[in-house]
């Protein structure tokens, strides 16, 4: 370990997990009291936050002492979901079965717990995919207007988003984003996201006026949804085939 301390960390910011040689992203914060690891949700790469003071090579001779955790959080991801006629998706919170027909109108339409479409096979996972970020967007532009309204601030635009570490983000000029894969998350911890950045439009912060506004304004329980993305968000990344 001591010989990882002395090389330059911007030599080689990775670490072997399972075969694979995994980026090291190493983030210094102000508040940070100890030193954090977490991968992310799509198993691409190893997130470290520390404090200030910490040199990078640490966080990297950490993340390589940690290798057989890596390896078991990399196991525990989702697989690929292979698209064709039979898989489930998970949508607004529950499963839904496509049902694929080659000779049925290529529109998708959702009957009774099934997800029907026709068109070729091969372009199958894609009109899918852009299926659920049109169904994304619709309902969370209406989330955001709501929310709005509850809180009296003009409705911005919204902006859908893929990031991997944030599930919604509100600037200091107003315009907030969404990550679209909230509509897999079931109804209340999708618009519990959007809530909570519309509260941002009247407290730019995380204060106990924020917390007690976003209260006001959203209609279940922060805590559930809160948990429930801890528990489950990772399964949202599930990659499309």
């Amino acid at each position: 370990m001591l010989d990882w301390l002395r090389r330059d960390p911007r030599e080689d910011l990775t670490v072997e997990v399972a075969g694979r040689a995994l980026p090291i992203i190493v983030r210094h914060l102000e508040r940070a009291r100890r030193m954090t690891m977490r991968l992310a949700p799509d198993g691409s790469e190893v997130r470290i936050s520390v404090p200030r003071w910490t040199r990078t090579a640490e966080a990297v001779a950490f993340a390589r002492s940690r290798s057989d955790w890596l390896a078991k959080q990399l196991t525990a991801l989702p697989p690929a979901a292979p698209m064709a006629d039979g898989t489930t998706i998970t949508f607004r919170g529950d499963p839904l079965v496509v049902i694929h027909d080659e000779t049925a109108p290529r529109k998708p339409v959702v009957d009774d717990g099934e997800l029907r479409l026709g068109g070729p096979a091969t372009s199958l996972s894609p009109r899918v995919l852009r299926w659920l970020q049109e169904q994304a967007r619709d309902l969370l532009i209406a989330d955001l207007a709501e929310y709005c309204e509850r809180a009296a601030q003009p409705c911005p635009a919204l902006g859908l988003s893929s990031a991997q570490r944030r599930w919604g983000s509100c600037a200091h000029d107003g315009t907030i984003r969404i990550n679209w894969r909230l509509i897999m998350a079931p109804d209340p911890v999708r618009r519990s996201v959007v809530a909570h950045e519309v509260a941002h439009l009247v407290h730019f912060d995380h204060s106990p006026a924020f917390h007690h506004f976003l209260k006001t304004i959203f209609e279940g329980s922060i805590h559930e949804a809160n948990r429930w993305l801890k528990a489950h968000g990772r399964s949202l990344y599930v990659p499309f085939g």
